[in-house]
């Protein structure tokens, strides 16, 4: 169930499965809530509707996307004005009468289409893979139609990939919920376009009830590992620091153990826990854990990998903090200087990580500018 708050008092119903309408299955937190919700809420006269629509669950996403495709398409009205759908060739949606959206890399006319029309395309294509039963490559491929561009091959971000993700969702809503279903993807595709609209906050309830059936259905150790991950993302985007860290830390062992073989999977959760470590102000703890980490990331990584960029840039920033010494703020300037010019090269100099390189930088150098020995 992805549906976490009762319908008439709109308590959150955390893991436990509450109360549920038999007729259309709509979720109260208890008899009397579901009562009150018949005689005075108005579900008397949803309950048939909701049924029809083919369960609470279905009705709730369409109710979803149709706001968010709303939302997506007036975000965009700018700059799809004259334009057409490149897969309906219509401006409007002959059924549904919506607008355009494009937020991708396409250049020129090319690009704009309907959600709806995205959505079709995705499942079409999906479809086709699951019945011709075609290997899990061309799957995957088929699959990242949902969140990326047909065209450009760039990944939709914000409003208009929480539209394609709520589209995702009401599609395989009904799939049966067992541990290899395409319903288990759909909520993955759903919680990552809330979180790019930065609705965080729904993102978390989603994952949170995500990880509670992974665990009911008996999920790999791995998989449920890749959940409290983004549980911790969210945590993190909702400034819920110290929970982000104490998951973390559990995150890190938890790898630790299972990924001897997979050094990459490894080091992402470590460079995970040292930006927790970073925002929580502990920079002692996570300069020793970075000095520890660090050779045995080169070793396992290579010296030209972006996790180990990210781990050293990391490491920079844990010398920086509130009262370090001149000398740990010269190695500071030192290494952001070499990350910086590597930056350029490697990433482009108009790319975030360049960026931000580059500011942390500048803040080094007026800190050492300043500094004296302690």
């Amino acid at each position: 169930m992805i549906l976490t708050h009762c319908a008439a008092c709109a308590a959150p119903l955390g893991l436990a499965l509450g109360k549920k309408c038999g007729r259309c299955s709509t979720r109260y937190c208890g008899p009397a809530c579901q009562e009150q919700h018949w005689k005075e809420g108005g579900h008397d006269q949803l309950c048939k509707l909701i049924k029809k629509a083919g369960g609470a669950e279905q009705y709730n996403a369409n109710t979803k996307y149709t706001e968010a495709v709303s939302v997506a398409a007036e975000a965009c009205a700018e700059d799809t004005k004259g334009q057409t759908c490149y897969i309906c060739t219509q401006a409007l949606h002959w059924k549904t009468k919506e607008g355009l959206v494009r937020m991708c890399a396409c250049r020129g006319t090319a690009g704009f289409a309907h959600v709806s029309c995205l959505a079709e395309q995705a499942k079409i294509l999906v479809d086709d893979a699951e019945e011709r039963n075609l290997d899990y490559e061309i799957r995957d491929s088929r699959w990242a139609r949902w969140t990326a561009c047909g065209l450009c091959e760039q990944e939709y971000h914000g409003v208009v990939l929480c539209a394609l993700g709520w589209a995702c969702w009401k599609t395989y809503v009904s799939r049966p919920e067992d541990s290899n279903t395409i319903r288990t993807c759909a909520i993955g595709v759903l919680a990552h376009g809330l979180g790019d609209a930065g609705r965080h906050e729904e993102r978390l309830q989603i994952q949170q009830t995500q990880f509670s059936t992974q665990m009911r259905l008996g999920l790999s150790e791995q998989e449920l590992l890749a959940t409290r991950c983004n549980i911790a993302v969210c945590l993190e985007e909702l400034g819920r620091d110290e929970e982000a860290l104490a998951l973390r830390r559990e995150c890190y062992a938890t790898s630790k153990r299972l990924n001897v073989a997979n050094p990459g999977d490894l080091y992402i959760d470590v460079l995970n826990l040292s930006k927790s470590l970073l925002d929580t102000h502990r920079h002692t703890e996570a300069r020793s854990f970075l000095r520890e980490q660090l050779p045995k990331a080169r070793r396992a990584l290579g010296p030209a990998d972006d996790t180990l960029f990210k781990l050293r840039w990391n490491y920079a920033l844990s010398l920086c903090d509130t009262g370090a010494s001149r000398e740990d703020v010269l190695e500071a300037t030192t290494l952001l200087e070499e990350l910086s010019s590597t930056a350029q090269r490697v990433y482009g100099p108009s790319n975030p990580v360049a960026a931000g390189v580059k500011r942390d930088l500048a803040h080094a150098r007026r800190k050492l500018a300043s500094s004296t020995d302690s």
